[in-house]
């Protein structure tokens, strides 16, 4: 019995994870279509985000394409950050032949680590992305020894 080959193109190379979020995303639109308002959890969703930490600064990137500065809402508790709001639907005048964006409202939250100072937290909005970085990482210090 012969066995299948698998044939790739030349360059290309097999992602086995790419095949389950496509399988995702396929039945996250069958449960949409099904259940009328995106079912049990409603249609609140949470945009992409990147955190990163520098040698000074956590820095929070998140993916706003769109969005207006009066209906982001970022707020800090207990050392989890929120950021809430809502991307509009744009009105159209053509046939909508694809679509791959969110809209509606969304809600991100990440709990920052331990040693954020929480007093001197920003956020800007620039070019779509919302940046929230902490202003100092509590960094260790050498004590002196008196005798």
């Amino acid at each position: 019995m012969a066995l299948p080959v698998r044939r790739e193109q030349a360059g290309a190379v097999w992602d086995p994870f790419r095949e389950f979020h496509d399988l995702y995303q396929r039945m996250g639109q069958l449960w949409q279509s099904a259940v009328p308002g995106g079912g049990l959890l409603g249609d609140a969703w949470a945009p992409l985000a990147d955190l990163e930490e520098s040698d000074d600064a956590y820095v929070i990137e998140v993916d706003l394409p769109g969005v207006k500065k009066d209906d982001i809402t970022v707020e800090i508790n207990a050392g989890e950050l929120s950021v809430h709001g809502e991307i509009k639907e744009k009105e159209r005048t053509g046939v909508l032949r694809s679509r791959t964006r969110r809209s509606g409202q969304f809600d991100y939250r990440v709990t920052l680590p331990q040693d954020t100072d929480e007093e001197h937290v920003t956020a800007e909005l620039t070019d779509g992305v919302l940046t929230v970085p902490k202003a100092e990482k509590a960094k260790p210090r050498r004590i002196e020894i008196t005798s």
